[in-house]
């Protein structure tokens, strides 16, 4: 089997090609968590019209790790057989009909199928971006991982912000605050269908086939530093998305605040996607800065075990900061990685396990709180999981490539 060589360096094309590049990777990233992040705000009001229960609502929360892990297992063969512009192109297309059509069913059932297809193709997009970056923007890989990182964390940001302002337009607003997704995901397939139809007129050229031991990339140790990289970081998203509202509420805060701490962590993930695919590409030595993401996450945690109402402001910049880990993970798939193929694998591999550990921390810490009986053992847990973050961050940001690693194991 052979794969289309989709691409060239950023350098020396078109303007215009460069321009649709862009607006590719832009567009496709600004819908790529709405799917997900849209549905927190209106969840009781999707309880109520399609009668999920409170069972399903806790599925429906762990379905983005789920689904985004699941869809590594098909993303890369999907890239090999349609080529990588047709591959995003199917995946926003998906993550179109499934947003749709769940907003017009009242049948719990299916609004969990519907949003578990919505993900996966958000999931086959999550891994075919970094590919595609590396591939086309040889060049300007940062710049392009920084654009797409940060609207990643706008696309998230967004669609949590408005999606309850939209719901109390109408007795039925809560269709419309997701169904408005659905759309904006069918219009980012647009410039992927149109760089699809490019390419099939300047015709593609064929390349060899990845080599032998292509799913040995868990030989590399870069390769699973990242990936547990990856999926610490997750797991502390989803758990302070889910969490650590409730956590300042217990503590005494008002829902006010409680809600704006949340906001602050999250709004810390636009400056990380601005500034961290730079750093990632042009500091030589990554290990003082990934050790001070661990430790910035230890002292977020401490400060709300220890004094959450005292500068709770301060706990949540520091838990935001600790998240630039997520931007960074993303950078470390294509700068530890020398060819588009690679940064394919990579990217699955590292998303596949990651999104697979990150589902299980917001349940994980859910069971720790109901059997204490408090946050006091949460907190220790979640704090305990910044030397790890740092010790992988620091093996995953090492100087060399996983074609290093996997050339010298015999691998690649």
């Amino acid at each position: 089997m052979t794969t289309r060589d989709e691409s060239l360096p950023a350098k020396g094309r078109r303007p215009k090609a460069v321009v649709l590049g862009v607006a590719a990777v832009a567009l496709a990233a600004l819908n790529l968590r709405p799917v997900a992040t849209a549905v927190g705000p209106v969840l009781q009001e999707i309880q109520e019209a399609t009668g999920l229960s409170a069972t399903g609502a806790g599925l429906l929360t762990a379905l983005p790790g789920l689904m985004f892990g699941g869809a590594a297992v098909i993303a890369v063969p999907l890239v090999r057989r349609l080529g990588v512009h047709a591959a995003m192109a199917l995946g926003l297309l998906v993550v179109a009909l499934g947003i749709g059509a769940r907003t017009v069913l009242d049948s719990p059932v299916a609004f969990l199928v519907l949003s578990a297809l919505a993900l996966v193709g958000a999931g086959v997009g999550n891994i075919i971006a970094p590919a595609f970056i590396k591939k086309r923007f040889a060049h300007r890989q940062a710049s392009l991982m920084t654009i797409y990182s940060t609207t990643l964390s706008i696309g998230a940001t967004v669609a949590a912000l408005v999606s309850a302002p939209i719901a109390q337009s109408s007795p039925d607003g809560w269709r419309w605050s997701l169904a408005i997704w659905g759309v904006a995901a069918a219009a980012a397939a647009l410039p992927w269908i149109i760089l699809q139809v490019v390419e099939r007129r300047r015709g593609a050229v064929a390349v060899p086939p990845p080599p032998r031991g292509d799913a040995r990339i868990w030989h590399s140790r870069r390769a699973v530093a990242l990936a547990l990289f990856f999926g610490l970081q997750s797991a502390q998203a989803y758990v302070q998305f889910g969490w650590v509202a409730q956590m300042y509420r217990d503590a005494g805060a008002s829902a006010t605040l409680a809600g704006t701490m949340s906001s602050i962590i999250a709004g810390c993930g636009i400056v990380g996607g601005l500034l961290m695919s730079g750093i990632v590409q042009r500091v030589r030595d990554l290990r003082p800065i990934m050790i001070s993401l661990g430790a910035l996450l230890v002292a977020g945690y401490l400060g709300i075990l220890l004094a959450p109402l005292i500068l709770p402001w301060l706990w949540a910049v520091l838990l935001g900061v600790s998240g630039f880990a997520f931007p960074a993970a993303l950078a470390l798939i294509t700068a530890r990685s020398r060819t588009a193929d690679t940064a394919a694998r990579l990217s699955g591999f590292t998303q596949g396990i990651g999104y697979l550990i990150a589902a299980a921390g917001p349940f994980l810490i859910g069971l720790l709180h109901d059997w204490s009986g408090g946050w006091v053992v949460p907190l220790i847990v979640l704090a305990g999981c910044g030397p790890v973050l740092a010790v992988a961050g620091v093996v995953a940001g090492s100087q060399g490539t996983v074609d290093d690693d996997l050339a010298a194991d015999g691998s690649a």
